[in-house]
This record gives C-alpha cells, sequence and structure tokens, in this order.
C-alpha cells in the first residue's frame, strides 16, 4: 500500500501517530473526523477563544450589535462609526500602545496613521478600542496577583475589552463576506491589530489564526498589486506605508513565531519577499529592533529544524547536508556586526552614543539567542550536547543592561525566553524571571506572565542540570497552546 508522504494535520493534534493510509487516513475515518492535512483557518465566534467566556457574546449590552440596525446597511455602520469615535479620540491608552508595538515612537509611527484611518472604518475601530480597553485592565494589575479583578473601574473596563472585541470580529465576520470590504487595507490592518490583541490577552491561540487570515487576505489583494486600477483604489501614500509596514511585521511575526511551534504548524512564508526591505527598515517603523540579518537567519534555522523534524532519524547524507547547513547559518550569524548596524539605523535620528550602544545592545541579545538556538538544532543532528552557560550568561547581563531603557526592553523577551530555556542554575532563573516582571511592567502584554508559567513548568520537569537538553528544540512547540513570545 503506497502512503501519503506526512502524517495529517487532525492525527498530529490528537497526539497519535497517523497510518499516513490517505485521504482520509484510516484513523480518522474510524474516529468519524475531518481529515486535514494542514492546520484550518478560522476564525470564531463570541469574545474568547477559551475559558468561561468561549462561545459567549454581549447580545444584551447597550452597545451591542443587536441593539442596532443590521449590519448589512451601510447607515449602521456609519452609525456605529460615529457612536464609538469620541472614545477613540479620549483613550490615553491608544497613546500608549502606539508606543507599545514600536521600538521608537516618532510622528512616522504607523500605529499612528492606524488610528487616523480607524476613525473612519468600523472594523480597525473597534480592534483599536479591544487593544485600548485591554491594555487598560492589564496596566492595573501586578505581576504576581493578575486575574483578581476586584476595582469597579477594571471590572468596568473588562467588559468594554471583552465587548470591543466582539464586535471587532462580528465586523470583521460582515467585512470578510463583502468582497469590497474584504478587499481593503483597512481589513488586513483590523486582522493584524487582532494579533497584537492576543498578546495583551495571552499571547496563546488565536494570534496564529489572525496570522493565517492576515496571508490570506495578503495574497489575495495584492496578488495583482502591480495593477493600476488596484493601487488607485487605496487612498494614497499613507495606506501605502501602512500596507509596507504591516507586510514586514507579518514577516517577523510568522518567523519568530513558527521557532517554538511544532514544526509546520503555520502555512509557508508568505509569497511577497521582504528580505531586502527587511534589511533597510527605519529604526522609526520597526517593532521589535532585531536586525533584518539576523530575522532571515533564525527563520533558516526554523525551517532546518522542521526539516530535520520530519526526516529523523537521519542517514548519512542528510545527517552531512543540515550539519553543513546549520553550521554555515551559525557562522554567519557569529560574523555579524551588531553596532556597525546600529550606527548606519540610528543615522536618521542622530542618535547619541548611547542610544547607538543600547541598540547595538539589543541587537546582540537577538545574535546570542539565535546561535543558542541554532547551535541545540546542529546538537540534534550530531547527537553532541554543546555546553552554552557562558552564552546565557552573556545574553543575560547584556539584556539586564537594558532594563532602565524602556524602549529596547520591551522588544528582547523572543530571546531571554531562549535563554529561560538554556538556564541551568537558580541564580539565571531567578534573573529571568525579573527580566519578565520588568517587561510586564513595560508592556502590560499577559504573553510574559505565560512565558515565566512555560519556563517554571520547564525548569520543574528537568531531572538534572547537566542532562541533554537539545530536545527542547522540538518539543517546546508540543505544549497543547500555541505561544508567541514577542
Amino acid at each position: 500500500m503506497d502512503l501519503i508522504p506526512d502524517p495529517c494535520y487532525t492525527c498530529r493534534n490528537r497526539r497519535i501517530q497517523c497510518d499516513q493510509t490517505g485521504v482520509p487516513c484510516g484513523k480518522c475515518q474510524k474516529a468519524g473526523l475531518e481529515c486535514l492535512d494542514k492546520r484550518p483557518f478560522r476564525w470564531v465566534k463570541g469574545v474568547a477563544i477559551r475559558g468561561k467566556m468561549q462561545g459567549r457574546s454581549y447580545e444584551n449590552a447597550g452597545s451591542s450589535f443587536t441593539q442596532h440596525a443590521p449590519m448589512s446597511t451601510a447607515k449602521s455602520r456609519r452609525a456605529l462609526i460615529r457612536s464609538s469615535q469620541g472614545r477613540l479620540a479620549k483613550s490615553n491608552d491608544n497613546e500608549r500602545i502606539c508606543k507599545l508595538f514600536i521600538v521608537y515612537d516618532s510622528d512616522k509611527n504607523p500605529f499612528r496613521s492606524l488610528i487616523a484611518l480607524g476613525m473612519k472604518d468600523l472594523v480597525l475601530l473597534k480592534a483599536l478600542l479591544a487593544m485600548a480597553a485591554r491594555h487598560h485592565v492589564n496596566a492595573g494589575q501586578p505581576f504576581h496577583q493578575l486575574g483578581n479583578l476586584t476595582s469597579p473601574r477594571l471590572i468596568s473596563a473588562n467588559r468594554d475589552a471583552l465587548l470591543f472585541k466582539h464586535q471587532a470580529m462580528e465586523a470583521l465576520s460582515h467585512s470578510l463576506r463583502d468582497r469590497n470590504l474584504a478587499n481593503q487595507d483597512t481589513t488586513v490592518a483590523s486582522v493584524f491589530l487582532l494579533i497584537f490583541l492576543d498578546l495583551l490577552e495571552s499571547g496563546s491561540d488565536g494570534w496564529n489564526f489572525h496570522l493565517e487570515g492576515a496571508k490570506s487576505l495578503i495574497a489575495s489583494i495584492y496578488k495583482h498589486s502591480e495593477d493600476q486600477a488596484v493601487i488607485n483604489q487605496g487612498p494614497g501614500e499613507t495606506v501605502r506605508g501602512i500596507r509596507d509596514f504591516i507586510m514586514k511585521q507579518i514577516y517577523l511575526i510568522e518567523t519568530l513565531g513558527a521557532t517554538f511551534l511544532r514544526p509546520r504548524l503555520l502555512s509557508q512564508i508568505a509569497p511577497f519577499d521582504q528580505r531586502e526591505s527587511q534589511l533597510q527598515e527605519a529604526i522609526e517603523k520597526s517593532f521589535l529592533g532585531c536586525p533584518g540579518y539576523i530575522l532571515m537567519a533564525i527563520q533558516q534555522l526554523s525551517m532546518q529544524r522542521d526539516s530535520i523534524a520530519d526526516s529523523r532519524p537521519l542517514d548519512g547524507d542528510a545527517e552531512e547536508s543540515h550539519t553543513h547547513d546549520t553550521t554555515a547559518l551559525l557562522e554567519l550569524i557569529q560574523n555579524f556586526d551588531s553596532y556597525t548596524w546600529a550606527s548606519n539605523l540610528q543615522q536618521s535620528r542622530n542618535s547619541s552614543a548611547q542610544e547607538i550602544a543600547n541598540l547595538s545592545t539589543l541587537s546582540e541579545v537577538y545574535k546570542i539567542g539565535a546561535l543558542l538556538y541554532g547551535r541545540r538544532i546542529l546538537d540534534s543532528v550530531t547527537g553532541e550536547f554543546t555546553e552554552q552557560n557562558d552564552k546565557v550568561l552573556e545574553l543575560l547581563g547584556m539584556a539586564d543592561s537594558l532594563k532602565d531603557d524602556e524602549a529596547m526592553f520591551k522588544c528582547v523577551l523572543w530571546p531571554i525566553f531562549v535563554a529561560g530555556l538554556e538556564s541551568q542554575w537558580q541564580a539565571q532563573r531567578d534573573l529571568l524571571v525579573g527580566c519578565m516582571e520588568r517587561f510586564w511592567n513595560i508592556t502590560s502584554c499577559l504573553n510574559a506572565v505565560n512565558a515565566t508559567k512555560i519556563l517554571q513548568e520547564y525548569w520543574d520537569q528537568e531531572t538534572s542540570p547537566g542532562g541533554n537538553r537539545s530536545e527542547w528544540i522540538f518539543n517546546i512547540g508540543c505544549l497543547g497552546r500555541d505561544w508567541l513570545w514577542i
């Protein structure tokens, strides 16, 4: 019997071995389940994807859609926009959001342009309000005592956050059913913002659905972007700038997000090539400050990991090929000059020597994180175990040196999570928890709290500090939920 080349997604998701006998496979057919080759794209109804609020909505809330005329009418959409514009304009939390998801805030910050567009677009407006309300709730809670909302102010803000998210999803669902609305840049921007909302809410499970949705919309909308008729539909240079920003950040989220997921859980890299423009990204429009060169190397390492996972056990030729390719990537990363990169990137800002030094340090933090990640991939091929304690100490020392620079420190979650997986000693782990708390205090993103919990669970599972820990490179994605550490 000829087997299909890859196990089906349904069996992988059920954590059972697929028999690969066909489509549907025997196990899916026996269980009466749909046999899927890859993770399906879906957006859920209701205000939450899981937990007590799963499937629930706010039909009875005073500002719910069901209190208004049907959403199919343009008149009702205009009325809803007018009813929320004042709240968006007055929200101090939107000002904080603008500063949060960019390295350096300035008048060139693309998030400020999104707020201006949100004053005219219902989906974008509700997504912005949901982010602002959720950030407001989070900012009122301490790192070690989250979830106990006793203040009437926070309880009200929490209801607002859930309501605005529900309204954003309802409006998005309506827009996706209308070809004209679905093909607007503001619709893609709204989906993009829902990824950031997920970082504020938890950092798990919602972001990858939104990412896949955004990629699908981009592939559809921008397929014929060279066509003048398509270009003329946009409102001009502002939207084209936002479009470029969103595409770059989707590439970044996709690259860093894939590193801790089960292999091949995300679809292939988006069909647009961001490599050259990513290398030239202005710091005023950069989300994380990770050099494009390092980001591309991380992407290639992640692809190596997936290929190795699919092929284990490796035969001699495969082992030699993976060893050569991964070693070459590590050498390229090691040779990257962070100070030169930071100096060139900061020229447009007339930056001080301290700003250049801090950006260079941030680059080094990502560089070391990529080296730690890549070395474990190489070890999985060779069967060796490379001691990396010195690099962990170096990374943590550099991250700690940035703790007083909020613009830089809010960018370090991915590399310090890698360092956490490699940390052996309690002093290192205590410093990491302190870094996570500092990250929370700056960003109010709940993914930092969950990152801490995941690391503590991982540390508890370790049997010996000096044992072979190479396998986390594959196993960390099998946590039952799909996490984004950015």
